[in-house]
This record gives C-alpha cells, sequence and structure tokens, in this order.
C-alpha cells in the first residue's frame, strides 16, 4: 500500500493518470443508454474539463478554477435531467474506468467514495419524470 500522505492526486501519479482514468470513463458514458441522452455526441470537451475538474478536486494543480472559476458543480449540472438510475449508470462508468486505470487502494475506493457523495448530489430529477425504471 502506499503512502497516504500528500494528495491522492500526486498518490496515483497526477496527471497522467488523470488522463487515462477520464478516458476510459468517457468511452464508458459515450456508449451508456441511460447517459448519452445528457452527454453531447463529441465528448472532447467535456473530457477536457473533466480532467481539469478531476485534478483540481483530488489535489492537483486548479486548472478548473484557473481557466473556469469556481466549480459549481450542482449550478452546472442543472440544466441536466439527473435521475437517481443516470446517477447509478455514471458511478458505473467511473467504477470500471478506476479499475481499467489501475488505481490501487486506498485511493480507488477514496476517489470512489468522494466521487459517489458528488454525483448524489447532483440528482435533479425524479425518476417518475422521466417513466425510468430504478
Amino acid at each position: 500500500m502506499r503512502d497516504i500522505q500528500g494528495s491522492v492526486y500526486e498518490a496515483i501519479g497526477g496527471y497522467e493518470t488523470i488522463e487515462k482514468l477520464v478516458e476510459a470513463f468517457y468511452t464508458r458514458v459515450g456508449k451508456h443508454p441511460k447517459l448519452t441522452p445528457i452527454f453531447p455526441d463529441d465528448l472532447t470537451e467535456t473530457a477536457r474539463k473533466q480532467k481539469m475538474f478531476l485534478t483540481q478536486f483530488f489535489g492537483g494543480p486548479p486548472l478548473f478554477s484557473q481557466e473556469r472559476g469556481h466549480p459549481r458543480l450542482r449550478a452546472r449540472h442543472l440544466p441536466f435531467e439527473i435521475t437517481p438510475s443516470r446517477r447509478n449508470a455514471w458511478i458505473e462508468c467511473m467504477t470500471e474506468a478506476l479499475e481499467e486505470a489501475q488505481i490501487e487502494e486506498p485511493f480507488y475506493s477514496v476517489i470512489l467514495e468522494r466521487l459517489s457523495m458528488t454525483a448524489t448530489h447532483m440528482i435533479n430529477t425524479p425518476e417518475t419524470e422521466k417513466g425510468e425504471s430504478k
């Protein structure tokens, strides 16, 4: 097990690992039937922003804030209908991406827990309004 001193960003290998994680993640998002309705067809810019955000979120340079200001995640996601099942699909894609990027414990669990809490906070549409099953 690696030393937990310092940032998660540094411990997992910095930007190179964030890049692998985000690329693996968006490969899945782009094919997931619950997620494609709320994501653009071209995920290039979305992935670029996610790389900046995750770099900052896990203790690396504040790339996102330098370019885009405060993350304001909930406000930025309000235009998209995020249901509990879409949250679960997002977490499923991220879980698989963490495995593909070979993120080791304890960082795998720390990252998944923090992103799961954030994804839950993004829910803004009940399932029943979209007619989706749970």
